[in-house]
């Protein structure tokens, strides 16, 4: 298990928070895992500064390959308690 953290912008952020959002769509840069925890940091592009908020999720499935861009997966999550 690794843990990664991440910026998020606030819109997608909160679609996390709320439950509506339930994937993490990245750049496939840091080797995800099934069982790895990301820690997303609520970040404003504006102004350059994180708000101080935190999800911890765990990534329950990563899909590859055929359907997602050569470099980027497509992360399923859910809510944790944190690490």
């Amino acid at each position: 298990m690794t843990t990664h953290v991440l910026k998020t912008w606030p819109e997608y952020f909160e679609a996390v928070r709320s439950g509506r959002k339930r994937f993490e769509y990245r750049r496939d840069d840091r080797g995800f895992a099934e069982g790895d925890v990301l820690v997303l940091r609520e970040y404003n592009p504006e102004t350059g500064l994180y708000s101080g908020r935190k999800l911890f999720l765990a990534v329950t499935y990563v899909l590859r390959g055929d359907f997602v861009p050569q470099g980027w997966a497509i992360l399923s999550v859910a809510e944790t308690a944190g690490v």
